[in-house]
């Protein structure tokens, strides 16, 4: 068995602790503590963030897409394949470690996609770009924690709270939906969603492409335009 390396660290801003990444071949792993929060053998339920969403907006000319972690690139790569040349993505990365690292050592498996002309790539807290956006966005993918239970940054508690999801509802235009990816189901977040007004899909999709790994799980929540409930 061909050991883990070292390759850096870095905190978390806003406390939360230290991320660490380690690389084994050519396998790479991003660790919290005893967690590991991705690993690049295991990219379905990711893509399946990117994807899942896609189907829904496919109809759009020029959709904006906003992407709450860029982690291991496996949601951007998905979205930029399926996306048109007139879709724009902004990537909202709160650890500056994980865009270096992206640009560093895991920059073959990242390939074009952080230079593609349709990305724009923010090192900020997700929440603040979703707070500043009125009717700006097709679609939001959040995969910046473990699921609603903000593992790595209690900060993250507000992006599934009821505040935190009627500003994803304002940030979004009529229609479009909030995507978010989770370790496991959360009846309560489900019933969050409901209750701000959109409609909800729970859909279990699995951590690797080819029906393998665990189970995890993506909510499709879509904002329903308020004149279509008359």
């Amino acid at each position: 068995m061909i050991p883990w390396d070292l390759l850096d660290t870095s905190p978390i801003p806003g406390g939360g602790g230290n991320l660490r990444l380690k690389r084994r071949g050519a396998e790479f792993s991003i660790m919290l503590g005893d967690n590991e929060l991705m690993n690049s053998r295991l990219s379905g339920s990711e893509q399946a963030l990117a994807t899942l969403s896609w189907e829904r907006i496919r109809s759009r000319p020029s959709p904006r897409i906003l992407i709450g972690g860029l982690g291991m690139g496996f949601t951007l790569r998905a979205a930029l394949a399926v996306l048109g040349p007139q879709a724009r993505v902004v990537v909202a990365e709160l650890v500056p470690a994980v865009v270096a690292w992206a640009r560093g050592p895991m920059a073959q498996m990242h390939g074009a996609s952080l230079t593609d002309p349709r990305v724009s790539i923010h090192e900020t807290d997700v929440g603040l770009l979703i707070r500043d956006a009125r009717a700006s966005y097709d679609a939001i993918l959040l995969d910046v924690d473990n699921g609603p239970d903000g593992l790595t940054r209690e900060a993250n508690d507000g992006l599934y709270q009821r505040a935190g999801l009627n500003a994803a509802s304002q940030a979004l235009r009529p229609g479009g939906v909030l995507a978010v990816w989770s370790s496991g189901p959360d009846q309560g977040f489900t019933e969050r969603l409901r209750r701000t007004g959109f409609g909800v899909e729970e859909i279990k999709v699995r951590a690797k492409s080819k029906k393998g790994g665990a189970r995890h799980v993506v909510w499709i929540a879509t904002r329903i335009d308020p004149g279509a409930r008359r």
